[in-house]
């Protein structure tokens, strides 16, 4: 497994799970899921998350994101401890601290762009930061379609909409499930971009599951799931080199 440098070990820690496992079902019907993962999302930090299908990478992050409730071990967000909270404080740390960025675009079709951009915030009675999200609005380029309902918009406008919300409320991390699946490669491009730019120019910590290599070569890091544990971690990854990985995932189970 590739190990992380000491100046990136150094980083604060945004989410971390430990010995996390999520188990379906009891006896001959178990359905082991996550088998006890440990795993840190750095701040200002893109991650991919991949693996085949079915190693886990999405139950993964929706245990972590606080969406799915886990068997045993405990994930921690912010120096809050998930497995602590009742439901409405749960409910309200994924409005405070979390943005979401999915393959649905989930926008409000009776609301304009600006509108579902700090509907969140709406929603908790917080007033947005003017000059952060007018920083958000001008890097995903939306400046000229603040006015537009969702159906006025191309797929990867509604996206940018999207990942602008997600941004808005200026969260602890963000994670994104498939976010470009539903685009065109240009439209998807143009996301990952304003994904990995919130990263850089921003500060922001994104966690992304992904089973497109080209996707995974935006990120810092990618980390790799198989049977519901982390079996590698790869640092500047490019696309050849996610796709060889993954090569070798199918390749073993095949032999397997």
């Amino acid at each position: 497994m590739t190990t992380t440098s000491t100046a990136r070990s150094a980083t604060a820690v945004a989410a971390r799970a430990t010995e996390l496992s999520k188990i379906y079902g009891q006896g001959e019907t178990q359905v082991v899921a996550l088998d006890r993962v440990t795993v840190d999302f750095h701040q200002a930090e893109f991650t991919a998350i991949m693996g085949p299908s079915g190693s886990g990478k999405s139950t993964l992050m929706h245990c972590v994101a606080g969406l799915d409730t886990f068997s045993s071990g405990s994930v921690v967000i912010g120096g809050t401890e998930l497995g602590t909270l009742k439901d409405k404080q749960l409910t309200q740390l994924r409005r405070d601290k979390i943005g979401f960025i999915f393959q649905a675009f989930n926008l409000l079709p009776t609301l304009t762009a600006a509108e579902n951009i700090t509907l969140p915030m709406d929603i908790a009675g917080r007033k947005p930061d003017k000059e952060w999200l007018a920083r958000v609005i001008d890097m995903v380029g939306l400046r000229d379609r603040l006015g537009h309902r969702p159906a006025q918009l191309s797929g990867g406008q509604q996206q940018r909409v999207a990942v602008a919300r997600a941004l808005a409320a200026r969260p602890e991390i963000i994670f994104g499930d498939e976010p470009t699946g539903n685009l065109d490669s240009r439209s998807g491009a143009e996301v990952l971009g304003f994904l990995r730019n919130s990263v850089r120019e921003l500060g922001q910590t994104v966690v992304m599951v992904t089973h497109d290599p080209v996707a995974a070569a935006y990120a810092d890091r990618v980390v790799f799931l198989a049977d519901g544990r982390i079996v590698d971690e790869m640092l500047q990854p490019s696309a050849d080199k996610v796709l060889d990985r993954m090569k070798a995932f199918d390749a073993k189970g095949r032999t397997s």
